[in-house]
């Protein structure tokens, strides 16, 4: 099969092609983000590969069958971006990569948290200055905090268990309970987790029950100068109350690694370009905010799955086998 891969960057173009050594399959790399103006880039191909700032909207995924593909294969979790109705409706069958390492994202939480808790991005730039005060980088420790996880899948409870190694009392919040995770922390309310969490992670995917879950009213509930942490997907928080709680105080501090209108900026290069998106700039003013790029995945690890999972469902479709990691709209 030959495979529209859209939104690359050298580092998919070095993994999927080494998994594909074993496959036979042929990849054509597009720098190209995915919607309605480039789709046309697929023709002649057999199946198209997207990423999670891609738009697979109904438009695009009608143009897509159009053109006589059958397959969208996402090399990510989420499938928020894509239209299922649509896709169903179409007849084009979408697969994705339900886990790589959750390991990847837990530890780039652990990160974020414990740089932007003992300013360590600061102290960085002020040692490389021959500045060597500690003023102003005073921080705290985890050991003894409480740690609420809203999500406990396996991101959720590999950084339950990260955390509890910390020695953090942890809480947990989850529609629907892991018994593998209670033996991690207590399962409790939405409500409590917030008013006792000194520090809430955010590990649950973006449906249209979860969007803005954190919005101002869940932000005032939250224990005042808490920290907030998101590497889950950035429609999970109301960047705009994020702001308000930050400048009032309510919101001690803010790490995320995605961001709601993150297409088009997240994994691109705008050094010498004027930041455009007026929220995501005044994020970026708080010194009590630290901001990555959508980089949590970003491990060897993670990327050899990615590949490995994603060629292996490409060649399932190939062969009319059964698609073990096809998604499909959910019955209203």
């Amino acid at each position: 099969m030959k495979i529209a891969c859209f939104s690359t960057k050298p580092y998919d173009e070095q993994f999927l092609s080494a998994a594909s050594e074993k496959f036979e399959h042929e990849f054509v790399f597009l720098e190209h983000r995915l919607d309605a103006s480039t789709v046309v880039l697929a023709e002649g191909c057999d199946a198209v590969c997207a990423f999670v700032n891609d738009t697979l909207d109904a438009s695009v995924l009608q143009r897509i069958s159009e053109i006589g593909i059958g397959l969208l294969a996402m090399r990510c979790a989420g499938v928020n971006n894509v239209d299922l109705d649509a896709a169903a409706k179409f007849g084009v069958r979408v697969v994705r990569v339900p886990r790589y390492s959750p390991y990847a994202v837990a530890e780039h939480t652990i990160g974020l948290i414990l740089t932007l808790n003992r300013n360590i991005h600061k102290a960085y730039n002020r040692v490389r200055e021959n500045n060597f005060s500690i003023d102003g980088f005073l921080g705290f420790d985890l050991h003894g905090r409480t740690f609420g996880v809203i999500g406990t899948g396996a991101i959720g409870r590999t950084l339950a268990g990260i955390v509890g190694g910390f020695g953090c009392r942890v809480l947990m919040y989850d529609p629907y309970p892991n018994d593998d995770a209670k033996k991690l922390g207590e399962y409790v309310d939405l409500d409590r987790l917030l008013a006792e969490s000194d520090l809430v992670s955010l590990q649950c995917p973006l449906t249209p029950d979860t969007y803005h879950l954190i919005d101002a009213e869940r932000l005032s509930k939250m224990k005042r100068g808490a920290m907030l942490v998101n590497t889950s997907r950035g429609g999970l928080v109301d960047t705009s109350a994020a702001i308000e709680g930050l400048k009032s105080g309510q919101l001690g501090g803010f790490a995320l690694d995605v961001y709601e209108e993150e297409s088009g900026v997240f994994f691109e290069d705008l050094s010498q370009q004027v930041m455009q998106d007026d929220v995501l700039s005044r994020l970026m003013t708080f010194p009590n905010v630290l901001i990555t790029s959508h980089q949590a995945f970003f491990t060897r690890e993670a990327l050899e799955t990615i590949a490995e999972t994603t060629l292996q469902s490409i060649d399932a479709f190939s062969r009319d086998e059964e698609l073990v990691n096809e998604v499909v709209a959910t019955p209203s």
